[in-house]
C-alpha cells in the first residue's frame, strides 16, 4: 500500500470538519478542490469514531465528486481504518463507477472488514452490481466466503433486480442458482403478490442440485406457502435423504404456519405416511418432530393459532 498525505492532528481534523460542514450547509463547498477532498479522505483515519463518521457523512453529502478520492484510498491506502471508512462512505454515495474497485477490494484486500464493507457498498448499488456479483458466484476459483458475500448482496438487492434474477435462474452454475433462490425468497417475502417468485421457488424443488432443492424447500417452508405442499410431498420421497429431510422440515413449517385445519391436515398426513417407510435415522427424527409439532398445534383452539 502506498502512502497518501500525512495524517493531520486532532485539532486540525476538528477545524477542518467544522469548516466543511459550514460550507456544505451554506452550499459554498468547492467540489473541485482536490486538496480539500484529499484531506477529508485522510481524516477518515482519525482515531475517534465520531470524527470519522462526521467526515464520512460530509463526503456522502458531497457525493460523486468525492468518489475518485475514496476509490484511491480504498485501493492503495496503507491505513486499514481509512480503507474501511472509504468503503463505507462509498456505500453512502452509491456511485456505480465505484463498482470495479469495490469488487477488487472484496477479492483482494486482506482485511475482512474492508471486504464486508465493500460488499455492503455493492449491495447498495442495486441492479447495476448484479452482473459482477453473478460473475463472482460463477467463478470456480473464489472461496466460499467470498461467494457467500455475493449471495448476501444479491438477497439484499432482491426485488430491485428481480427481472434480472429471473433470467439467470437457469444458469449452469449451481452457486448462481442457489444464490438466486435465496434472493427470490426475499422477493416473495416482501412482495407476496409476486406470483412469479413463488413459481420460481416451486420449480427449484426439482433442481438437479441438492443444495438448490433444499434452499427452495426451506424458503417455501419459511413462507408457509400452502400450494407448495403437493410438490413438497413428492420431495418427501426423493432418492436423496437430504432432500427428504428438507421436505419434512418445510412441511412442518407450513403446517405450523397455515391457518386452516384442512391445510394442517394436508401437511400432516404425508408426514405420518412417510415415517414407517423412512430408513434414514436423521430423516426419521425430523419426521417425528414435524408430526408432533403439527399435531400439538392442531389441538389448540383455532383462535389461538398465529
Amino acid at each position: 500500500m502506498t502512502q497518501t498525505i500525512p495524517v493531520i492532528d486532532p485539532a486540525e481534523s476538528d477545524a477542518l470538519l467544522h469548516v466543511v460542514r459550514q460550507q456544505i450547509t451554506l452550499e459554498t463547498f468547492d467540489t473541485t478542490d482536490r486538496d480539500m477532498l484529499k484531506r477529508m479522505v485522510e481524516c477518515l483515519g482519525d482515531t475517534r469514531g465520531v470524527v470519522r463518521l462526521g467526515f464520512a457523512e460530509s463526503l456522502g453529502e458531497i457525493g460523486e465528486p468525492a468518489t475518485p478520492f475514496l476509490i484511491e484510498a480504498l485501493a492503495h491506502h496503507s491505513n486499514v481504518v481509512v480503507r474501511r471508512a472509504a468503503a463505507k462512505t462509498l456505500t453512502i454515495i452509491a456511485d456505480p463507477t465505484s463498482i470495479p474497485p469495490l469488487v477488487q477490494a472484496l477479492l483482494h484486500d486482506d482485511d475482512t472488514v474492508v471486504k464486508g464493507s465493500s460488499v455492503g457498498a455493492l449491495a447498495r448499488m442495486g441492479e447495476a452490481a448484479v452482473p459482477v456479483l453473478l460473475d463472482i458466484l460463477a467463478s470456480p476459483d473464489l472461496p466460499e466466503s467470498t461467494k457467500g458475500h455475493a449471495a448476501w448482496a444479491l438477497a439484499f438487492i432482491g426485488a430491485e433486480a428481480k427481472e434480472l434474477l429471473y433470467r439467470h435462474i437457469d444458469s449452469e452454475s449451481v452457486d448462481i442458482r442457489y444464490a438466486i433462490v435465496g434472493a427470490i425468497a426475499k422477493v416473495a417475502q416482501e412482495q407476496p403478490q409476486e406470483d412469479k417468485a413463488f413459481q420460481v421457488l416451486l420449480a427449484a424443488l426439482e433442481d438437479e442440485s441438492e443444495i438448490v432443492r433444499s434452499e427452495a424447500a426451506s424458503a417455501l417452508g419459511n413462507l408457509s406457502y400452502p400450494p407448495a405442499i403437493p410438490p413438497m410431498v413428492d420431495l418427501l420421497h426423493h432418492a436423496s435423504w437430504e432432500s427428504r429431510k428438507s421436505a419434512a422440515l418445510a412441511l412442518m413449517k407450513i403446517g405450523m404456519g397455515v391457518h386452516t385445519t384442512a391445510d394442517r391436515h394436508q401437511a400432516l398426513e404425508p408426514l405420518e405416511a412417510a415415517l414407517p417407510e423412512e430408513t434414514e435415522a436423521a430423516v426419521q427424527t425430523v419426521l417425528k418432530l414435524a408430526i408432533s409439532q403439527i399435531a400439538n398445534r392442531m389441538q389448540q383452539p383455532e383462535d389461538d393459532w398465529d
